[in-house]
């Protein structure tokens, strides 16, 4: 039996690899402009802001659509 892949384009990837590859392209400042949470605007880290997104649906699904729509210029 052949097993399915999924078609999820976030199979597979941590909410960290999300965060830091979307820090790398487009810095704390960009990403408090595109998605406005406090996380990436004032005093902005990788460990606070992924534990606001994983306390926080509607901002982990924002920082997850950002990142489906920037996959093309990643080269993962």
């Amino acid at each position: 039996m052949e097993k399915q892949q999924s078609k999820d384009p976030l199979h597979g990837i941590t909410l960290q690899r999300i965060l830091e590859q979307l820090v790398d392209y487009y810095g704390f400042d960009t990403l408090g402009e595109l998605i406005k949470i406090k996380c990436f605007t004032d005093n902005p880290s990788i460990k606070s802001s992924l534990t606001f997104l994983r306390k926080t649906d509607w901002a982990r699904k924002k920082v997850e659509d950002l990142y489906v729509r920037t996959i093309p210029k990643f080269k993962i």
